[in-house]
């Protein structure tokens, strides 16, 4: 049992590392044709596949031999399972600290702008910050960090957190996570530019005053404080137009159908399961009554 967990796992990171590195191919020249929300949801490649390969594989026909399956075997498997729990452990007991440490700075007025929390995401600021900002500085990072509300950001970075954790082993997990939150942000700049267009030098300047409290936020919304240098890849972002709504829509229906491609051909590659034990036809006792009539004595 734990062997064949192990085996569905091991099949999962293989075709969830292969749509990475297909992702990390085309997230930049996808971003220039479709926009950076069409490219953030390149995202659900790696997650469909990896999802699809956990799947039963299909049994094999009856009589025919299954494919070899790579199985951990059954002597190591509980070695394996109880290093990678382990792991994982310690994955979540670093998220929970550095949430922690975060927040006590929060607390201190010395994060932020950002959002915290996932199931109930609020908006927090640092002590400075209607000294830092304008009014019109102010309604841009109100406007930013409601998207992020909107559009269940603050969720979905839960979920990579979780599953980063899971995978601590796989370096281009943790690679995916940090590469999905920066074009989450790219999105979320998009949304708000496509509410207010005309504001892209102020928003531009509000982004380069809110660096400068940058801080590492697992659990919740905010640009990477070890990034700088995608900064300005966001501010050129500001200075192209926005795709058209036939162009997003386009790019939409192809993400789409790439992450179903993906997922369809994750789990069809695994190898055939063993097909099913042969049953034997159950044959039930027949009994014969005879009528028989007994005719009464004279």
């Amino acid at each position: 049992m734990v062997a064949d967990l192990l085996t569905h796992l091991a099949f999962g990171h293989l075709f969830a590392s292969l749509a990475i590195l297909l992702v990390l191919m085309a997230r930049r020249p996808v971003r220039k044709l479709f926009g950076a929300e069409v490219a953030y949801l390149l995202w659900l490649l790696p997650l469909a596949a990896g999802v699809a390969a956990l799947l039963p594989a299909r049994a094999a026909e009856p009589g025919a031999e299954a494919a070899h399956r790579f199985i951990v075997s059954e002597g190591h498997a509980p070695v394996i399972a109880a290093v990678w729990i382990l792991g994982a452990v310690l994955g979540v007991a670093l998220l929970i600290w550095s949430q922690s440490r975060f927040m006590a700075k929060a607390r201190a007025g010395q994060a932020g702008p950002a959002v915290v929390g996932a199931l109930s995401p609020r908006m927090v600021v640092p002590s400075d910050y209607e000294l830092r900002f304008n009014d019109a500085e102010r309604a841009i990072i109100r406007a930013h960090e409601r998207a992020h509300i909107e559009r269940l950001d603050p969720r979905a970075n839960a979920i990579m957190a979780l599953i980063q954790c899971l995978g601590w082993f796989n370096p281009l997990i943790h690679l995916a996570v940090r590469e999905a939150r920066l074009d989450q942000e790219l999105a979320c700049d998009a949304r708000v530019m496509a509410r207010l267009s005309r504001e892209r030098r102020l928003y531009a300047n509000t982004l380069l005053k809110t660096q400068l409290g940058a801080r590492d936020l697992p659990l919740g919304c905010h640009w990477p404080a070890d990034s700088p240098h995608p900064l300005e890849e966001r501010v050129i972002m500001l200075a192209r137009p926005e795709p058209t709504l036939r162009r997003s829509v386009a790019g939409g229906a192809l993400v789409m159908a790439l992450s179903l491609t993906a997922a369809v051909g994750a789990w069809s590659a695994q190898p055939l399961a063993p097909p099913p034990p042969k049953t034997e036809p159950i044959t039930w006792p027949v009994v014969i009554y005879a009528n028989i009539s007994v005719a009464p004595a004279q």
